[in-house]
């Protein structure tokens, strides 16, 4: 039995910017892998993908305003498209922050955190195919969530380690808004899979 009606245009737009997020964390992780003289080069490449991004939500919020009937509560289908443009203004934000900073070297804790971004996009797009075609999705989600714990984790010693360690106020100032910039992209993965398991269970009730 179909638990969520099927709107393809819909669910197209949300694959089309869950791409777009999976694009810039291989290109946050790979710029980061390169050290600091290729970060102006995936800055570049990830301001162009948000720019991708922003046209898409805003052919998203167009059909979203002039269609009657939609595959899901209309509020729920906001949510989602904002909360995925979100993600994708962390990760521009985090190479940002990398890009400005030159932080050296870049801190294997920093790689570390720019992998696991990757595995939530990755996770991401699992999610929304398996919503696209009815699919359960709650596993992809459970996973988000532990990715996110992990993330907060690493974030949380690196920032302890830095104020016990680091003599450069400095350096610690900046490796602490790259750690905080990197967090909250993860935290913002997490509101996806939030607002994701709130659909499932409006749509199962």
């Amino acid at each position: 039995m179909r638990l969520i009606p099927r709107e393809e245009k819909f669910f197209q737009f949300f694959l089309k910017q869950v791409e777009v997020i999976r694009q810039a964390a291989q290109a946050l992780a790979e710029g980061v892998q390169a050290g600091n003289s290729h970060l102006a080069r995936s800055a570049q490449a990830i301001r162009e993908l948000e720019q991708q991004g922003d046209q898409i939500i805003h052919e998203f919020f167009t059909r979203l305003n002039s269609t009657f009937i939609t595959p899901l509560d209309p509020e729920d289908l906001h949510s989602l498209a904002s909360h995925l443009d979100d993600v994708t203004d962390g990760i521009e934000e985090t190479i940002h922050r990398l890009n400005a900073y030159k932080v050296e070297p870049i801190p294997a804790d920093v790689h570390e955190l720019c992998r696991i971004v990757v595995s939530c996009a990755d996770e991401l797009q699992k999610a929304f195919e398996a919503l696209s075609n009815d699919k359960p999705l709650l596993v992809h989600c459970i996973e988000i969530n532990r990715l996110e714990d992990q993330a907060d984790g690493i974030v949380r010693t690196a920032i302890a380690t830095l104020f016990r360690t680091e003599k450069d106020p400095i350096h610690l100032l900046k490796l602490k808004e790259v750690y905080e910039a990197i967090e909250a992209t993860t935290d913002r993965v997490e509101d996806v899979a939030d607002v994701l398991q709130g659909v499932m269970v409006k749509n199962n009730g």
